[in-house]
């Protein structure tokens, strides 16, 4: 698969997607930490800028989030809260994030979207306030001393073009809140600088990419966007609609960005195979006039755990998302937990039907993985 130069990429025009609908935060906190970086006070300019209330704490701790007479109001308090505050030392020894990438570094925590099915709820504890962080030099200037000894990539003969691999959005879906911060954008703009075999990835539900489309990004950051079948769209409030999204990855495209689409979570919905293949078409139809897309799928089926029942049914109960854990196989995790995933025959079944189907639409897209 040829990926486009950045001279071609930059000789042609670049189609502009229509103006995505923005997240607004109903109260920004910010910690004396973050007000030291030159970045932290960036931030705190644009929500200003933007009209929002800053608080300015009195110390660096985040307090009074929980609400244990109400939880859900907890939850919606967290979920329209923005923390400017600096990533902890911790945050500087990556870990690695197979089978997506060598390591997973972090701009942020939280995500401003209301998805049902949030993989988040079982990872990150306490209130789901989205946390920016403010120390991005130091974020950035550690990712050096990673180059070239990921497990993912720089160890596998099928993917080592793509280099060493880092992955921002674990925690957090960064083009969501990059209005807000600009994090995405510098993130880009240092891989682009970066004369080495590496690759930014981050994946999104979002479609504001507009900020995105003239960064020298030199085809190191790969952009992926998070789609699923029509059916399952009410279980992602707060997103961008998914034709946004498709014409996001068709307007990157063009841009010259290597794309992804990450299809997830794979869900049986009522007529899922054609649903899914409806899906494909419209992604294909996006990508129409972009001559052999640098294009790569990821396949994620549903599966939840314990705990994350709990919280999700907490956040949203009434929720029709299936976590019947009669109707799922049991299994551990590599690190002895429990997760519940789909039967093998219907994991059989939907595999063989989407990949079959990618073969079809997106006969140049090379699928990375399933699970």
């Amino acid at each position: 698969m040829t990926l486009v130069s950045t001279e071609e990429a930059d000789a042609r025009p670049v189609a502009r997607p229509r103006s995505a609908r923005l997240w607004h935060p109903r109260r920004v906190l910010v910690t004396p930490a973050a007000l030291e970086h030159a970045h932290g006070r960036q931030m705190v300019a644009q929500a200003e800028d933007l009209g929002l209330p800053v608080e300015r704490l009195k110390s660096n701790r985040l307090t009074g989030l929980r609400d244990a007479e109400n939880p859900r109001r907890a939850y919606a308090q967290a979920k329209a809260t923005l923390a400017i505050v600096t990533a902890p030392p911790t945050k500087l020894k990556l870990q690695p994030i197979p089978p997506s990438a060598d390591w997973r570094f972090d701009l942020a925590e939280g995500c401003p979207a209301h998805c049902q099915y949030c993989y988040l709820a079982g990872s990150l504890s306490g209130p789901p306030v989205t946390r920016v962080y403010a120390n991005l030099d130091a974020i950035l200037g550690n990712l050096e001393s990673y180059l070239g000894q990921g497990g993912v990539t720089s160890a596998s003969e099928a993917r080592a073009a793509e280099g060493t691999t880092f992955e921002a959005s674990c925690y957090t879906d960064p083009l969501g809140i990059e209005h807000l911060t600009g994090s995405l954008s510098a993130a880009i703009r240092h891989f682009g600088a970066w004369d080495a075999p590496v690759q930014l990835r981050f994946t999104t539900k979002f479609a504001a990419v507009e900020p995105l489309l003239d960064l020298p990004h030199h085809g190191r950051t790969r952009i992926r966007f998070s789609v699923n079948a029509a059916a399952a769209a009410h279980y992602e409030g707060g997103t961008a609609p998914l034709s946004e999204r498709l014409a996001a990855m068709g307007a990157v495209a063009r841009a010259g960005y290597p794309v992804g689409l990450t299809i997830a979570p794979i869900l049986p919905v009522e007529g899922w195979p054609d649903a899914y293949d409806a899906l494909l078409r419209d992604a294909a139809a996006a990508l129409s006039g972009v001559a052999a897309p640098d294009l790569t799928v990821e396949l994620i089926t549903h599966r939840f755990t314990p705990g994350s029942k709990t919280v999700l049914e907490g956040w949203y109960p009434g929720s029709d998302l299936p976590m019947r854990e009669a109707e799922r196989t049991r299994k551990l995790t590599k690190f002895g937990s429990v997760k519940y995933v789909f039967p093998n025959d219907l994991m059989k079944a939907m595999r063989a039907h989407l990949t079959g189907r990618i073969a079809v639409h997106l006969p140049t897209a090379r699928i990375l993985y399933w699970t």
